[in-house]
């Protein structure tokens, strides 16, 4: 094994890590965001069936995520958190290249969904894997009192993709028509983010290894309270998943529930992209400043407050100016009190086991709750015949995530970086 990293890293190295976690979300989410065109060109059936084909699918891609953060975060706890993002990484080119070239439904028939499932697997193994190695280096390179602020660069970088992916898809559909979006545009998505797949790898083969050499009196160590943060961890984690997808959806919803026009949906997801970025690093400097717990407290509390009345505010007003206003609120909220949330979690864990650890729970709240989110939403609206479902849906897993950090360890600040007064 390389010696571990001591030294602050370059921007260099935090650039390969962050680079290539942001492409490998953009990859993931872009699916979410194109889930209507990929349903008509890959999936049978009419516009309704092809479309809980296509978001079910998008769920399958979560069942691999466990296995991926089972798999690569124990390797990654053995061999290092290099060799393991460098695997991740390459796996999710397979499967953003792959769901790229996919024929359509009408070319090849059944083999068309098969191989968006397949492709769908991949991705999630990968993005399962590369979630424990990733956070881990961050919070073990990082400076003392810096730890929140670095890993926040994880939750930043993803929400980078998500933004890109918004951006592509609001440029694509508005410089397309409908038919060329549909059949083909929605590749082009998948195509510009394999295009960076080569440069992505070549930055984390520089990467320096932060994981420390094994103690033989770590290995004995007991895993029970490992266990008991892994199930505190796990609804605190299903929470920030939750609320995360609900927004995600915030394209499909403005589609389908809303009747929107698509680039104004596309919109919609360049102001989650954008908000979700700038608070995921103040939400970090801020966790660093006054703890991880206090920093969550009062955005959690507003969301599970506000959550009804802000889609109350939007299924009323349906316009532009008013979904953009609700998605840029919940956002705010939802980042301020998930990124303090999920160091908290990722700091409760011992270093020996972290990276698989952390993959795990990750990747456990992700299968169980990110992979039925949307599909869920969208009967939760049917059945109830309200728009306002999703917003009850976000504010219960809030709560429940809210009470369950309280069942968590807060690992203490640096004496540097607390406040005055405290002890």
């Amino acid at each position: 094994m390389e010696q571990a990293v001591r030294a602050v890293p370059m921007p260099k190295q935090i650039a390969a890590v962050v680079v290539g976690n942001a492409l490998e979300f953009y990859d993931f989410v872009t699916y979410s965001f194109f889930a209507v065109q990929i349903g008509r060109s890959l999936f049978p059936g009419d516009s309704d069936r092809s479309l809980m084909l296509s978001l079910g699918t998008f769920g399958i891609g979560f069942l691999s995520r466990p296995l991926g953060g089972l798999i690569i975060g124990r390797y990654a706890d053995r061999k290092g958190r290099k060799p393991a993002m460098i695997l991740s990484f390459s796996l999710m080119g397979i499967g953003l290249v792959g769901l790229a070239l996919t024929p359509s439904y009408a070319a090849i028939g059944i083999a068309a969904p098969a191989l968006a499932v397949l492709f769908r697997l991949i991705q999630g193994f990968a993005l399962g894997g590369e979630v424990g190695p990733n956070t881990a280096w961050l919070l073990e390179a990082a400076p003392p009192g810096r730890r929140g602020l670095y890993v926040s660069l994880h939750m930043a970088t993803a929400d980078v993709g998500v933004l890109v992916a918004g951006l592509v898809g609001f440029l694509l559909s508005s410089a397309l028509s409908a038919s060329q979006f549909d059949a083909w545009g929605w590749r082009i998505a998948f195509l510009l983010g394999a295009a960076i797949v080569p440069f992505g790898l070549a930055l984390r083969r520089t990467l320096d290894e932060t994981l420390a050499p094994a103690r033989e009196d770590a290995a004995d160590a007991s895993l029970r309270p490992v266990l008991a943060t892994a199930a505190a961890g796990m609804i605190v984690l299903g929470a920030a998943t939750i609320a995360n997808y609900t927004l995600q959806y915030i394209n499909t919803y403005a589609q389908t529930t809303l009747h929107m026009a698509v680039n104004v949906a596309f919109g919609a997801t360049l102001v989650l992209g954008a908000v979700s970025v700038a608070c995921d690093l103040a939400a970090g400097w801020l966790a660093d400043r006054f703890g991880r717990k206090r920093t969550l407290l009062l955005p959690w509390l507003s969301l599970i407050l506000l959550a009804v009345p802000a889609y109350l505010f939007v299924s009323a007003v349906r316009t532009p100016a008013a979904l953009f206003a609700t998605t840029a609120f919940l956002s705010l909220v939802h980042i301020l009190g998930s990124t303090p949330a999920m160091l908290l979690v990722l700091e409760a864990i011992p270093a020996r086991v972290r990276a698989g650890a952390m993959g795990l729970i990750y990747a456990g709240a992700i299968s169980v709750f990110g992979g039925t989110a949307q599909p869920l939403i969208r009967k939760l609206i049917e059945w109830t015949g309200n728009p306002v479902a999703p917003g009850w849906y976000m504010a219960a897993a809030v709560a429940c995530g809210l009470a369950a950090t309280f069942a968590i360890r807060e690992a203490p600040l640096p004496s540097s970086r607390r406040r005055p007064g405290t002890r």
